[in-house]
C-alpha cells in the first residue's frame, strides 16, 4: 500500500511543476494527455502512472493550487490543457459557466457513471465520491444519526467540524438548503454553532484528534480521511485519532428514501484540448474497474462505478445509499449557503 506523507507530496509537487515549467508548449505532442489539476500530487499520480503504463500514453500533469479558470482562460486557444481535474461540485460546475470546457459523448463514461453524478450536458464527470459522515466517539453509543440532528441541544458542547466556509460544508449546507429550505437550515446553523465544543477550524482529521482528546463527542467530517487514520501506521498520532472513532453515516430527516450527502472529485475535458482523444480516453480509464479500485484502495474514496471492491475499513462503514438529490441542484444554494454560514457567524 502507497503512503505519501506531506513533506514528499510537497517535494513531488515542488518537483513536477520545475520540470513542467522547462517544456515549452511545442512540448505536448500527440500520444500524449495533459491534465491541468487541483488535486494533490499523491492523490492521483498512482492512478495516472498506471494509465500511462497500459496504455503508453504519456500524461503531464501540472498541479495548480489557485487560479486554474485564470490559467486556462489566459492561455487562450493556445492552452496546452486537455483535462481539467478537481473537486467539489462547485468548483467543476465553474469551470462549465467559465466556458473553458466541451461536452464529451462517451457510452462507457455514461454507463458507469450515474446521472446525477455527471452533468446533463455531458460536459463534466464525478471520478470518486467523498460522502460526508459523522465521526463518534468510541464510548457514545450512536448507531444512527440525521444531519439535522447536530442542532439538537443534546449535544451542546460536544459537536466538532472544520470552517463552515470550507466548500465540504458549503455544499452540506447548501444541500441543507435544498432539501429544508433556507429559513429551516438558518435555524440549523444556529443550532449547530451552539452545539460546538471549539471554534469551527482546522480540517477533518482535526475532528478525530479533538475527539480523542474529549473537547467533542461527534463530528461531521469526511470519510476518506478515516481510511487514511485507521491505516497509517500503529503509534502514530493519525493512527489514534482513527481508533478513537466510529463512522455513521447520516441521511436528511424528510429526504424520501434516505441517502447519504456526498461530493465528488471530477474532471471536464478542456474547451481547447489539443489531444481530446487522449483525454477521453483517460477519464473513461479513470472510471474503469481497475482505476476505480485504485481510488477506493490507496485513497479510500468511494467508487462512482458500482461493483468495485472498497478498502476494508470503507467496507466496515456498511452499505452507502446515496443522497438522490442532484449534485447540480445541491450547487445551485452554494452562495446563499456561503452568505448563511456569514450571517449566523458560524465561525465567529
Amino acid at each position: 500500500m502507497m503512503r505519501f506523507n506531506l513533506r514528499n507530496r510537497a517535494l513531488t509537487q515542488a518537483l513536477l511543476l520545475s520540470a513542467l515549467g522547462t517544456m515549452s508548449m511545442a512540448a505536448f505532442a500527440s500520444g500524449e494527455v495533459n491534465i491541468y489539476t487541483t488535486r494533490e500530487p499523491g492523490l492521483i499520480t498512482p492512478l495516472l502512472e498506471t494509465f500511462s503504463k497500459d496504455t503508453g500514453v504519456k500524461v503531464n500533469t501540472v498541479f495548480v493550487k489557485d487560479g486554474l479558470i485564470e490559467r486556462v482562460k489566459t492561455e487562450g486557444d493556445k492552452s496546452p490543457a486537455d483535462i481539467l481535474m478537481t473537486v467539489d461540485i462547485g468548483n467543476l460546475l465553474d469551470l462549465v459557466e467559465a466556458g473553458i470546457t466541451q461536452p464529451v459523448q462517451s457510452a462507457e463514461l455514461t454507463s458507469a457513471i450515474p446521472a446525477n453524478l455527471r452533468g446533463a450536458d455531458n460536459q463534466w464527470y464525478s471520478l470518486s465520491l467523498r460522502d460526508r459522515v459523522a465521526y463518534v466517539a468510541k464510548d457514545v453509543d450512536v448507531k444512527s444519526i440525521h444531519y439535522e440532528d447536530f442542532a439538537d441541544p443534546k449535544w451542546k458542547g460536544k459537536v466538532c467540524i472544520r470552517s463552515g466556509q470550507h466548500p465540504y460544508n458549503t455544499a452540506l449546507v447548501a444541500a441543507m438548503i435544498a432539501h429544508n429550505g433556507a429559513e429551516a437550515t438558518e435555524q440549523w446553523l444556529r443550532g449547530v454553532k451552539d452545539n460546538l465544543g471549539r471554534k469551527a477550524a482546522g480540517g477533518d482529521r482535526d475532528v478525530a484528534r479533538d475527539i480523542l482528546g474529549g473537547i467533542c463527542d461527534v463530528g461531521i467530517a469526511n470519510a476518506y480521511y478515516v481510511g487514511r487514520m485507521k491505516n497509517a501506521e500503529p503509534g502514530t498520532d493519525a493512527y489514534k485519532w482513527g481508533e478513537a472513532i466510529n463512522v455513521v453515516r447520516p441521511t436528511f430527516a424528510d429526504a424520501k428514501g434516505g441517502g447519504t450527502h456526498v461530493n465528488i472529485s471530477g474532471a471536464a475535458v478542456a474547451k481547447h484540448s489539443p489531444n481530446k482523444d487522449n483525454a477521453v480516453k483517460l477519464l473513461e480509464y479513470l472510471v474503469s474497474e481497475k482505476a476505480q479500485s485504485l481510488y477506493a484502495k490507496a485513497n479510500y474514496e468511494y467508487p462512482v462505478r458500482a461493483g468495485v471492491e472498497l478498502d476494508p475499513v470503507v467496507a466496515s462503514f456498511g452499505a452507502m445509499t446515496i443522497d438522490s438529490l442532484p449534485l447540480i441542484e445541491i450547487a445551485k444554494h452554494r452562495k446563499q449557503a456561503s452568505e448563511l454560514v456569514d450571517k449566523v457567524g458560524f465561525d465567529n
